[in-house]
């Protein structure tokens, strides 16, 4: 199984951390219920076609997440800022509970982002984490433009996560 990119591996690199009271099996459960990621993200996840996805999440899927607000909003974004993300996932570590996915709509050279998510026990509350580490020579670009709403957008992923954790 693979691991996580070193920070230092890459451009720059925006992270989330939350603690979650409600079991680690449920956080996962609800991390990998794709469908419904509207719910807490205000964002649906598709395949590259746009066709709703069919069944559970797979290693080596094509999703395309849309939109992508920055700033995130649950409501209309701001002049250009939604987009979409075309991801591949790399890991679904079920034991360990961790998942990976890459970007997969540029060339690794030019823009390069790999996003981890793990939740682990700490004190039995469930922590969750998110690091995604962005490289390529367009990083730089990305940081500047959008980086601290890529900060924004991960912390509140974690805080949606957690809402629909713990008042499920």
């Amino acid at each position: 199984m693979a691991l996580p990119p070193l920070s230092s591996s890459g451009v720059f690199t925006s992270t989330a951390s939350i603690r979650i009271d409600a079991p680690r099996e449920k956080v996962w459960e609800a991390l990998l219920d794709f469908d419904s990621y509207k719910e807490c993200r205000g964002q649906i996840l598709v395949t590259p076609s746009g066709a709703k996805l069919d069944g559970p999440p797979a290693v080596d899927a094509l999703i395309k997440m849309e939109p992508v607000h920055l700033p995130p909003t649950m409501g209309d974004p701001a002049f250009m800022g939604s987009q979409s993300a075309l991801v591949r996932i790399i890991a679904l570590d079920h034991e360990n509970y961790r998942a990976a996915w890459v970007t997969a709509s540029m060339p690794k050279w030019a823009l390069f982002a790999e996003r981890w998510q793990t939740l682990t026990v700490e004190d039995g509350i469930t922590k969750y984490e998110s690091v995604e580490v962005f490289s390529g020579i367009l990083a730089y670009v990305v940081k500047w433009f959008v980086g601290k709403a890529l900060d924004q957008g991960m912390m509140a992923m974690a805080e949606g996560l957690k809402s629909r954790c713990e008042n499920a």
